[in-house]
């Protein structure tokens, strides 16, 4: 059973097999979350992102799909690049947003990757409200069939760690 830790903090500065990345479908880097793991990371990240676009990844990543790649001066083995879905009060994008972590699990997997950090897909510059943000991520770690002994959640802000204990019923 996956064991669901909160943290108050800096993903970047997360100890674990595999970081999760809040990335635009370029890959190429951007803000927020993006922005700083490529910072604190380094450049072999972004040279891995450019070998994916040059290979399958042409036309970048789709929404709701993950992908790893180096973590490079990161403390982790890997990032695994999820692209979330841009709330919408007109279209229900919850699924993809339930995809992104489930995706994002399904690589952890295949790489081997016991300890997997994320942050609150989506509910940065896109939008997603974080109260339902939080609550997709928990449901959907709970609900998914992985290896993955410890799924962490680095939330950066106070609301953002209360919205994610309520989720979680960890209060």
């Amino acid at each position: 059973m996956t064991t669901i830790t909160l943290v108050r903090g800096d993903i970047t500065r997360q100890s674990v097999d595999a970081v999760v990345n809040a990335a635009n479908s370029s890959l190429l880097g951007g803000g927020g979350v993006d922005g700083a793991i490529h910072r604190r990371g380094g450049p072999a990240i972004l040279e891995d992102c450019r070998r994916l676009r040059a290979s399958q990844y042409g036309k970048g990543l789709p929404t709701g799909q993950a992908v790893a790649t180096t973590a490079g001066e990161l403390d982790a083995r890997w990032v695994i690049h999820t692209v979330g879905p841009v709330w919408s009060s007109g279209e229900d994008r919850s699924a993809l947003l339930a995809s992104c972590y489930r995706e994002s699990l399904r690589v952890a997997d295949e790489l081997g990757a016991r300890t997997v950090a994320f942050p609150a897909v989506s509910t940065g510059i896109y939008g997603w409200p974080m109260d339902d943000g939080a609550r997709i991520a928990v449901q959907t770690v709970r609900a998914a069939d992985t290896s993955v002994e410890e799924v962490r959640f680095v939330l950066f802000d106070e609301s953002a760690y209360d919205a994610f204990a309520a989720a979680a019923d960890l209060d």
